[in-house]
């Protein structure tokens, strides 16, 4: 999967990217009633397409910008007007340096 071909609320199969911009994290409430960190991030592919990234908890301090990231059985949905997409629950981020 490519960049361009990420939309909302779909699947992501797999997705491979390079970081290119990490925000600062931040807390959120969930809706199970605790605290979660989370972080937005910049990725491009192969091809040049950017795509935001939802960071999650553990996964910010693993990833650095200039680390190439794959997104295994994630998930993509619209926030704030711009698609993000996530490894999600049930995904996995898997990061080299």
């Amino acid at each position: 999967m490519k960049a361009k071909d990420v939309r909302a609320d779909a699947k992501v199969d797999l997705l491979e990217l390079t970081i290119t911009e990490k925000g600062d994290t931040r807390n959120v409430n969930t809706k199970m009633g605790g605290t979660s960190r989370v972080c937005d991030a910049k990725g491009k592919d192969g091809e040049g397409g950017i795509v935001a990234l939802s960071l999650w908890n553990d996964e910010i301090d693993k990833v650095n910008v200039g680390d190439h990231v794959k997104i295994v059985n994630g998930w993509a949905r619209e926030f704030r007007g711009e698609v993000q997409v996530s490894a999600g629950r049930q995904g996995k981020l898997e990061v080299s340096r």
